[in-house]
């Protein structure tokens, strides 16, 4: 995903005791934009690399006290907020055997994911940006960049099979149904994870350790490693092609053909009930919600950093620096916003939610002979169980 090479990386003079000026690793980057890395890399000391010429450079000593603050603090919600949403979004699914539906699975697998991207990717980031340097030594380094990446496509390509099922529900209901089940659900999400974790391996080679001094004293840093070859540009140029824009344009089109027979035709195979087209449309329209909401959150910060990997965007002011620390916020945010997007939007989540705090043992008892009912509909009925089976998603 994002290389704390990039805008990770500012690492500061300490005196003993440290003064609480000294700029972070993170902000150093910050200031510095793209070409401090490159520079970095090359000589190893930080303040040949230090952009001082221009006049209007920002003095950040102030903004780092700030910085090294609030951004941690910040950070350090969206890890409560993320923890405790996405884990009560596994275990109302896990405690209601009559929620375990495709959608639901995929919904599960979107939590893990940010679950993951929450536990490897928000501390780190906060400990960058409240430390001079990076104390996690160069094989943490390596496996925080891998599994930011990995955790960042797995997201984005669930987002794209919640919209494939969504599809196949919606314009092919009844030829899809032998497919459309919850075991080849949870295949389709190995096999994703598989794929993830194998296209994602360059991370672990493109990023380290490196050693760097700054007013005589010397730090380490994790960085993008452009001195071993690997082109920044091309790198983050590939992330948003293949992590973002790819994957939106596939969901884009699904979504086209679906709304044309959603709100257009009707689906072959005979006469869909009313009920069942309400379901469909609302179970589409929140599938439509945390797709914009993944895009609008992570569309600031991929451009941004697109802009810096080929030098056109200079942080020679507070300004821009601030715009792009908002905007990796923005992005993180995104991993605990599903979760209350559920609970304000989803009846069926939050009545699930309540079986579980109330206690989901009794509550399973009652339930597994109404899941039973479910599927002799289904047997009997033939298009009627679709409605069943999309009103018990969490969506």
């Amino acid at each position: 995903m994002y290389d704390e090479g990039d805008y990770m990386n500012i690492e500061a003079e300490v005196v003993d005791p440290p003064p609480l000026a000294t700029p972070t690793s993170m902000l150093r980057l910050l200031l510095n934009d793209s070409s401090y890395n490159t520079c970095l890399n090359a000589s190893g000391n930080a303040s040949d690399c230090l952009v001082t010429s221009d006049p209007t450079r920002l003095d950040f000593s102030s903004l780092e006290r700030v910085v090294a603050v609030v951004v941690p603090v910040l950070f350090a919600l969206i890890v409560v907020v993320g923890l405790i949403g996405n884990t009560l979004v596994v275990l109302v699914v896990a405690c209601n055997p009559q929620m375990r539906s495709t959608t639901n699975v995929l919904i599960i697998n979107l939590a893990v994911a940010d679950l993951l991207f929450i536990l490897f990717c928000v501390p780190f980031t906060a400990f960058d940006y409240a430390l001079p340097y990076w104390l996690f030594g160069d094989a943490w380094c390596r496996v925080v960049q891998y599994l930011v990446l990995v955790c960042a496509y797995a997201s984005i390509y669930t987002l794209v099979l919640m919209s494939l099922d969504r599809f196949l529900a919606v314009v092919h209901p009844i030829a899809s149904m032998a497919f459309r089940t919850v075991r080849n659900a949870a295949l389709a999400c190995a096999v994703l994870w598989a794929l993830i974790v194998l296209a994602c391996v360059p991370a672990l080679m493109s990023h380290g350790l490196i050693s760097y001094t700054y007013h005589k004293v010397e730090y380490s840093a994790c960085v993008f490693l452009s001195n071993e070859g690997f082109s920044y540009a091309a790198y983050q140029l590939c992330f948003i092609l293949s992590g973002y824009l790819v994957p939106l344009g596939l969901i884009f089109a699904l979504y086209m053909l679906m709304l044309k027979r959603l709100w257009f035709g009707v689906a072959p195979g005979g006469r869909v009930s009313a009920e069942s087209l309400r379901s469909k449309k609302r179970v589409t329209r929140m599938v439509v919600i945390v797709v914009v909401i993944f895009a609008v959150c992570w569309c600031p910060i991929q451009v941004i950093l697109l802009l810096k990997s080929v030098g056109a965007y200079n942080t020679t002011s507070s300004l821009r620096v601030v715009i792009q620390i908002v905007a990796q916020i923005l992005a993180y945010m995104n991993s605990c916003v599903n979760p209350i997007l559920y609970a304000f939007l989803s009846e069926n989540f939050r009545k699930a939610f309540h079986k579980v705090i109330a206690c989901h043992r009794k509550e399973g008892a009652t339930v597994l002979p109404s899941s039973r009912h479910n599927r002799e509909t289904t047997l009997n009925n033939g298009v009627a169980s679709k409605s069943n089976n999309t009103s018990n998603d969490i969506m």
